[in-house]
């Protein structure tokens, strides 16, 4: 069953199946301070096979993360768009 949501004035309905095909834009930005977007990261992990948010963070030959730290979790603009989102998205064969 889906949900009701008002959008622009009129009523429409938001399905379980489109919200699965959501995609996440690979253009966003992620890091800030090392400007880094959904692609940048995602490449890196899964070309180092990266198992885990401190082993992306601890990592020097690609610095994402290391200065003002608000992307690791909860996403520097605070909408889940973060490194650990990404990495979750890689391993779950998404990116």
């Amino acid at each position: 069953m889906g949900m009701l949501m008002k959008a622009s004035g009129q009523n429409s309905t938001i399905t379980k199946s489109d919200k699965e095909t959501t995609m996440i834009d690979p253009d966003k930005l992620i890091c800030y301070c090392n400007d880094l977007t959904v692609k940048d990261i995602a490449t890196f992990i899964k070309e180092n096979d990266i198992k885990n948010l401190d082993e992306l963070i601890e990592q020097t030959d690609f610095p994402v993360g290391d200065k003002c730290e608000t992307c690791h979790e909860n996403g520097y603009l605070n909408d889940g768009y973060s490194l650990a989102m990404v990495l979750g998205q890689v391993k779950q064969g998404r990116l």
